[in-house]
């Protein structure tokens, strides 16, 4: 019997669904420095930080974009412009797209985010140097305040996304030549490029009174500290829902049931931000240039599998955080759809899915040259896609679709949206701030 005749007629009722997760409070997040979290606004959208002095974090993580930059696959060194209108600089075209979709930022202060990245690369664990796992060196684990502060590490140090190529800038030729820690260092370049900034001064010391000089974990613990602040969210009209303080209208309802009940959606999507943390195998379509080496040729994208090295991992991805997922398309590791509707009848389906996909579908900036496609015209990379997915397909009627988008819909959260603080009229440095 089809899902929803099955709700409509009451075989799915709440002894069928999951346990609903408690509210969320405030011991749920990291204590906040508030002089930390205003250096960290002001840093998080000034250029500063990149190589060129010509991309900030909110290029790619934009609230005008949901935390995000709306497009498939980014632009990041080289491109010109803020999300969909973002195009490849004729000047200095960038070598490849960013491999993977930029995800939401959202709620990444709770203490239960142990893990980042779609595969992981970086975690929480007690057992190594500074807490935490990475496949950089120990030495460069040391300092942070906390994970969010940690992520910071890996795009700054990206060609593509921060750093810039090669010999463009002393950061990337600091990178080029393995020069992360230590005097002369891209972090002791960033550093000083922003404690020499004058308009940084009183920032810096309100933030970090005690510090004799600003490190690169003192601007990573802003920046986190500011992510953390800005892009809380919990007052969505689900988070009044789970207090008790109001009721769901009756399609998101229904589709509540469907989330934790038959169509299985909270196996994955569990907790109070419906995300497991963990990883999995779900067939979304891959494309673009993929994740290899500098050396190797193949367009692959094997997830957590180059994390863990084990096959049984490959095309694992983890499980992202559906909070204001109706604002944070387009969807999946890659961003293969554009519309919510499309990605939950695919992804509930997979097989079926890949077989449905056509790059029609997907928004990507122009990229001169690019060999966007090699992937999915590919029938050994394809069969090895498929191969991997992990669980049975659960099919869903375009009715039972809905309900769940129109469920998806009450974790939605204006004030998280719109951002506490906003984007600024300026920055210190006097670059030109993404708007």
């Amino acid at each position: 019997m089809r899902l929803l005749t099955a709700c409509l007629l009451g075989f799915i009722g709440s002894a069928a669904m999951a346990e609903m997760p408690a509210p969320v409070t405030d011991a749920d997040f990291m204590p906040l420095d508030p002089a930390q979290v205003r250096l960290g606004q002001m840093l998080f959208y000034d250029p500063i930080l990149s190589g060129n002095r010509n991309i900030s974090c909110a290029t790619c993580h934009h609230p005008k974009f949901a935390t995000a930059d709306g497009v498939a696959l980014s632009l990041g060194e080289g491109g010109i412009g803020l999300g969909p209108e973002r195009r490849a600089s004729a000047d200095n075209t960038p070598e490849q797209r960013i491999p993977r979709n930029a995800p939401a930022l959202f709620n990444l202060g709770a203490r239960e985010f142990t893990v980042m990245f779609h595969d992981g690369r970086i975690e929480v664990d007690p057992s190594k140097p500074g807490g935490l796992r990475t496949p950089l060196g120990a030495e460069m684990t040391e300092g942070f305040a906390n994970l969010l502060s940690a992520q910071t590490m890996f795009p700054v140090l990206s060609a593509d996304e921060m750093a810039g190529h090669y010999s463009e800038n002393d950061v990337s030729q600091a990178v080029r030549q393995g020069r992360i820690t230590g005097p002369g260092g891209a972090w002791d370049v960033l550093s000083r490029r922003v404690a020499e900034t004058p308009g940084y001064a009183p920032l810096i010391a309100a933030a970090f009174p005690k510090s004799e000089a600003l490190t690169f974990t003192d601007i990573s613990d802003a920046i986190a500290a500011f992510v953390a602040f800005e892009w809380r969210s919990d007052t969505s009209l689900f988070d009044a829902h789970l207090r008790g303080e109001a009721a769901l209208p009756a399609k998101a309802q229904l589709g509540k049931q469907l989330f934790y009940g038959t169509a299985g959606c909270s196996e994955c999507h569990a907790g109070v931000f419906q995300t497991d943390h963990r990883f999995h195998a779900m067939g979304a379509p891959q494309f673009g240039p993929g994740k290899a080496a500098r050396f190797e040729s193949h367009v692959r994208d094997v997830g957590r599998m180059r994390v863990t090295g084990r096959d049984a991992d490959a095309y694992a991805f983890r499980t992202p955080s559906l909070r204001n997922v109706a604002h944070t398309g387009p969807y999946g590791h890659t961003g293969s759809h554009a519309e919510l509707a499309a990605f939950i009848a695919d992804h509930v389906d997979p097989m079926a899915g890949l077989d449905r996909f056509t790059p029609a579908q997907v928004a990507l900036p122009a990229l001169p040259g690019a060999d966007d496609w090699r992937h999915v015209q590919d029938p050994v990379e394809q069969a090895a896609l498929r191969a991997a997915i992990t669980g049975k397909p659960r099919p869903l009627e375009p009715a039972d679709i809905a309900a769940l988008v129109a469920f998806l819909g009450t974790l939605s959260d204006p004030v998280a949206l719109e951002g506490r603080l906003g984007v600024p009229a300026s920055v210190p440095s006097g670059l030109p701030v993404d708007r």
